[in-house]
């Protein structure tokens, strides 16, 4: 695959660019904990590709959350800025691919289900924040991953036509919604979702364990 036959390469954030699934899982735990419930097996199974609203409107109904849409949101946030500050890393050899891709001058955005808060807090942690262009939550669209929209977000305000942008995506909804949108796809190994392994190298049109093979 050559870089030089796209004008923007577009990220999912957590799993993709960012080593941060085993946090959403755990921080899952903790939330239904403190309501007395036990963590569903499927539960991860049941939320991947969902937006961060749509996450939460889940968690209310199927679980009677009693609280509203918002606080639940605001509680989520909190739980996790201690540990996208502290505890999550970038995907191997990210950072220099990031590097790559402005040497060549090729715009980047990203395109995550996650909040527009987390999502500046875990960038600005890693001092890659004003490497991008274009940054929407999943709580800019009406629908959320397989759905299209938030990739054509993106690269409507990166001014790049969808057919010349390359997407990083490790969940099979997140690759489904960058092939519904008419881009490249290049599918993200992370162990959260080893198990649809399989799926994501059908689905995109490349899978990768981390980023060195596109900077060695």
């Amino acid at each position: 695959m050559d870089l030089n036959d796209f004008e923007a390469v577009i990220f999912d954030l957590d799993g993709s660019l960012v080593d941060s699934m085993w946090m959403w899982k755990a921080i899952d735990i903790e939330y239904l904990q403190g309501f007395g419930i036990e963590a569903p097996k499927d539960l991860q199974k049941e939320i991947g590709g969902r937006s961060f609203i749509e996450t939460a409107i889940y968690f209310k109904e199927r679980f009677s959350i009693p609280d509203s849409i918002e606080k639940i949101g605001d509680d989520w946030n909190r739980m996790a800025f201690d540990k996208y500050t502290n505890e999550v890393p970038l995907k191997d050899g990210a950072f220099d691919f990031l590097k790559l891709c402005q040497e060549k001058g090729i715009k980047l955005g990203i395109a995550s289900s996650n909040s527009t808060e987390l999502i500046e807090q875990v960038l600005s942690s890693h001092d890659i924040r004003d490497k991008f262009l274009s940054i929407k939550s999943g709580t800019e669209v009406h629908k959320g991953k397989p759905a299209p929209d938030i990739y054509l977000l993106v690269a409507k305000e990166l001014g790049v036509d969808p057919k010349k942008c390359l997407v990083f995506e490790d969940l099979v909804d997140g690759i489904k919604a960058a092939r519904n949108a008419g881009m490249t796809v290049v599918a993200v190994s992370d162990d959260y979702s080893r198990h649809s392994d399989d799926l994501k190298k059908e689905l995109s049109d490349l899978y990768i364990e981390d980023y060195w093979g596109f900077v060695s």
